[in-house]
């Protein structure tokens, strides 16, 4: 039998050997020891536990039958505790059933007694190299899988990286709007957190904060411009990119149905007078109820070619004023105790101070 040796060149095998009686413990010991393994030995296999918790061993030979704790309920607790121990059961009892048993349960090998030293050299070889492949599979199959997942991780970095560039053609077609998506998509996030949301959820949220106004795309200039007063004919053209922005994006989207949420519904209202769906209350997903209070705190804060930025301290008054109308009061309230506890960035807050305060609920963010 070939033993690999370490490079000091110690056996870098060793071997338990579990018997309760002590003739075959010593010929068993003997044997695996001219073959160039370290050995211990128990006469249980309670002592066995005990050994292997202080030298845990690469080949466990084992009776079946023994008292205290016998080599099946030894077998289970090493397969839970030492999965890459290799076990080779001994018994005096020929039953195909119970060698059967022996092999289901984890077994490397099974030998009846009486055994040739010879057959039980030829069944060791046989029973580590199993070992062998089973652990250098487990580890290629680990790697691989390993390879998998950051192939897959650079795939959706890739991908959002792509939609975020489409969320930047917007702002480069709105230069009133610069930053806005990013912002909306912080605030966001920050709003989310505090309501003790999922981190997958959250990262959901401020991908959808980060595109909600991707359908403004398809929204003309004039309109997306215009420094007077829109029209009820504009008003409803702007309004539609919602729906627009989500039917570019749930082609691309469709397994972050939370993002897409976002970018549908962060228009609804919470008394139901919203667009697209005219959804009330808890028919708005919490996540576009999220975006919609981020989306108008940006929006009223930051420069428009309609009117300069409002002030926070008044955008937080107008916030409060459209609780439960507007907006779900719940969120409102973990977006006001987040700015107060300073957890806005006031770099990303670009207000300029005047009187004039608009209604949350006019123009389109």
């Amino acid at each position: 039998m070939s033993v690999p040796v370490r490079h000091d060149g110690v056996s870098a095998l060793h071997c338990l050997v579990v018997d309760d009686e002590p003739h075959l413990r010593r010929v068993l010991v003997r044997l695996m020891q001219t073959d160039g393994f370290s050995c211990d030995e128990a006469g249980n296999g309670v002592e066995a536990l005990e050994q292997m918790a202080t030298r845990p061993a690469t080949l466990v030979v084992t009776d079946l039958h023994m008292p205290q704790m016998d080599g099946i309920e030894l077998l289970r607790e090493l397969r839970q505790r030492y999965p890459d121990t290799a076990v080779m059961m001994i018994t005096a009892v020929a039953d195909v059933g119970t060698a059967v048993n022996c092999l289901n349960v984890g077994a490397m090998d099974y030998l009846t007694k009486p055994f040739h030293l010879e057959e039980v050299r030829a069944r060791v070889r046989q029973a580590l190299e199993r070992r062998r492949l089973i652990i250098e599979n487990r580890d290629y199959q680990e790697r691989l899988e390993d390879r998998v997942r950051v192939q897959a991780r650079r795939l959706e970095e890739l991908f959002l990286a792509s939609i975020q560039s489409l969320a930047d053609a917007l702002e480069v077609k709105d230069p009133y709007t610069l930053g806005h998506s990013l912002r909306v998509s912080r605030h966001s996030g920050v709003i989310a957190r505090a309501l003790g949301l999922d981190r997958p959820v959250v990262a959901q949220i401020e991908l959808g904060g980060h595109v909600h106004d991707i359908g403004k795309i398809g929204v003309r200039e004039a309109v997306l411009n215009k420094p007077g007063p829109l029209t009820d004919e504009e008003y409803q053209h702007i309004m539609t990119h919602p729906i627009v922005g989500w039917r570019i994006l749930s082609p691309l989207l469709a397994e972050q149905p939370i993002a897409l949420n976002v970018v549908r519904s962060h228009h609804e209202r919470f008394d139901g007078r919203g667009v697209p769906d005219g959804l009330a209350g808890e028919e708005v997903p919490l996540e576009a109820r999220i975006a919609a209070v981020a989306d108008t705190f940006d929006a009223m804060t930051s420069v428009r070619p309609y009117r300069p930025g409002v002030p926070v301290a008044s955008t937080l008054v107008e916030l409060r004023r459209c609780s439960g109308s507007q907006f779900d009061p719940r969120v409102v309230d973990a977006f006001i105790a987040a700015v107060e506890a300073g957890e806005i960035d006031s770099n990303m807050v670009a207000a300029v101070r005047t009187m004039t305060v608009p209604s949350a609920a006019g123009r389109a963010s």
